[in-house]
């Protein structure tokens, strides 16, 4: 059977531009700072971001709990929205390496707004936590890969660096979040002090991603990196990708976000409730009258797979890997399961 993989973004096959480079890529010990490869890698990232240091990391998991590693101290606070990645899909990891608390904010669509943070914030005292950082997401995963825009982040940024808070963004699928916007992907990176941009997303290479920020922050967190166990020996097999996947794919996202678009307009036509955020992305939720588990399984009796999310919801993500023969194959399987 030929699949139609709508489960996730992470799904794709490396391209034959990058198993080229990886078979050819040049490569050293990175442990030691010696892998040609992962330096321009690392450099390269920094630059697109307009960042001083790049670090690359086996995953986006590690590099974000990298991150709070490298700005936080044991007990202290983090802001971040409550279906954020980073707390609901991450095994709680910022609990157990850096012994840090979250807390947890509402906001439309994942976006926090200023007032909700300075709503949240306590006085200095003992009796509380120390408050040190704040986590976004863009685009934001669980709100069906909504899109922040510039302003939104900016906002929250100013308000952050009058309270003595940093910012760390997680920036999982920020190109795809900088094609929908039809802004330079630096632009929304400027509004944050560090960020993970994943390379096997939206992106399409096989492994990895890239944490970015100031100079002395990277060589904070290199050191954790070694401690989690991501120091890799000669990765410039997988940089070489992620350098292939920098150039290549960002301009083809616009036809991951357009099939989407067709995918939730059609799925509409049909009677179910497809939704979208106000900047859509390659995501869509999809409502269903029966435990989604259950329609999943059906799905997959006829080439489908698609993740439920939730007990009656969906998750259809489109990549590199579908074109637009498989989405019409996916609507036509709702068309079916749907009688």
């Amino acid at each position: 059977m030929q699949w139609v993989d709508l489960r996730s973004d992470t799904v794709t096959r490396p391209s034959p531009a990058m198993r080229k480079a990886m078979a050819e890529a040049e490569v050293g010990d990175d442990v030691y700072g010696e892998d040609p490869t992962v330096n321009r890698l690392e450099a390269r990232v920094a630059e697109v971001l307009d960042k001083e240091a790049g670090l690359f990391l086996p995953s986006g998991t590690m590099s974000n709990q990298a991150a709070i590693l490298a700005h936080t101290e044991r007990g202290d606070e983090i802001f971040i929205h409550r279906d954020s990645h980073a707390y609901y899909y991450e095994a709680g990891a910022a609990a157990m390496w850096a012994g840090a608390t979250f807390h947890l904010l509402e906001g439309e669509e994942g976006c926090i707004a200023p007032e909700t943070l300075r709503n949240a914030l306590r006085p200095a005292n003992f009796h509380h936590p120390r408050s040190r950082l704040v986590i976004v997401e863009n685009t934001h995963n669980r709100s069906g890969g909504a899109a922040h825009r510039a302003d939104q982040m900016a906002a929250l940024f100013a308000f952050s660096r009058e309270q003595g808070l940093k910012i760390h963004l997680d920036g999982a699928r920020l190109f795809n979040a900088a094609i929908a916007l039809g802004v330079p992907i630096a632009s929304l990176a400027s509004y944050a002090d560090t960020v993970s941009l994943c390379l096997s997303k939206g992106l399409g290479a096989p492994v990895g991603s890239v944490l970015v920020g100031p100079r002395n922050f990277i060589a904070t967190a290199r050191r954790y990196r070694k401690a989690l166990g991501g120091g890799m020996r000669q990765a410039g097999i997988l940089a070489a990708a992620g350098l292939v996947a920098l150039e290549e794919t960002p301009p083809l996202l616009v036809h991951d976000h357009r099939r989407a678009a067709r995918l939730a307009s059609a799925l509409r036509e049909l009677g179910f409730h497809a939704s979208q955020p106000h900047v859509p992305t390659n995501m869509v939720l999809v409502a269903v009258d029966a435990p989604a588990a259950r329609w999943s399984a059906n799905l997959r009796t006829m080439g489908i797979l698609a993740s439920a999310v939730a007990p009656n919801r969906l998750r259809l993500v489109t990549h590199r890997d579908v074109d637009d023969d498989a989405v019409e194959r996916a609507i036509a399987a709702f068309k079916a399961a749907a009688r």
